[in-house]
């Protein structure tokens, strides 16, 4: 097997004395591991930095072996990982994609999504700007993976005007009328997710990662990689911070 593809770094994990794993996501063929020799160099250890472009060289002799990785940076995003925020929601899009995934299945919208929201983290003028855009992110992955929300209509009425609530059993959009007697069991459905030219405040966006983070909490990220939602809530509470 051999696959050479451009690819963004999702998890590196330190393998053997000097080694490490590296899980990246790829347009054609979705997330692949590889072993990366020397992964913890000076050299080396920059590259394979979440949420980087590299060049990716995967080449193993079985479909069953982990493959030898090699890998060339394409852009380096590692001097955000200067910036609390910017750090922060790269470890979560990057842990989110990495646990989440099964490997070797394409999402290539995924991936065309993960690098847009990256390049919105690194060139928007404000974190408002990107920070919608990983909401979607989530929600797209979501998609991917057979949890879709129904957003399309209200649940109880059919009525697809002023939807303000998601049901948190159905995952279904509700609206405000057949809603707000039962708001306190009910999730906020912000209205940028609606409508992207809809205004968008931090409090939006925290309802938002409340609404999807109760899905992926329940759906996605259970058993072992619950884990993954640390990262989740490091970037919630720098986000708070702005509210």
């Amino acid at each position: 097997m051999q696959i050479r593809t451009s690819a963004i770094i999702c998890s590196m994990r330190a393998h053997g004395e000097h080694g490490a794993i590296v899980r990246a996501l790829t347009p054609d063929h979705g997330l692949l591991a590889g072993y990366v020799r020397g992964g913890r160099s000076r050299r080396i250890r920059p590259v394979v930095v979440p949420g980087n472009l590299v060049e990716a060289d995967f080449r193993a002799r079985t479909a069953e072996q982990l493959p030898g990785l090699t890998v060339e940076l394409s852009h380096s995003r590692a001097g955000l990982m200067a910036e609390p925020l910017a750090a922060a929601a790269i470890d979560w899009l990057a842990t989110l994609t990495a646990v989440a995934l099964a490997e070797g299945q394409p999402h290539p919208q995924l991936y065309e999504a993960l690098d847009g929201v990256l390049a919105a983290i690194e060139y928007a003028p404000s974190a408002r700007g990107w920070a919608a855009s990983a909401v979607r992110y989530e929600l797209l992955l979501m998609t991917e993976l057979g949890y879709a929300l129904d957003l399309s209509a209200c649940t109880a009425t059919g009525v697809r005007d002023d939807l303000a609530f998601v049901s948190p059993k159905s995952g279904a959009a509700v609206s405000r009328a057949a809603g707000e007697p039962y708001a306190a069991r009910l999730l906020p459905l912000p209205a940028f997710l609606l409508d992207p030219t809809a205004e968008t405040g931090w409090p939006d966006i925290i309802d938002a990662m409340r609404l999807t983070g109760h899905f992926l909490a329940r759906d996605i990220l259970v058993d072992r990689r619950a884990d993954a939602l640390d990262a989740r809530e490091r970037l919630i509470e720098r986000i708070r911070r702005l509210a």
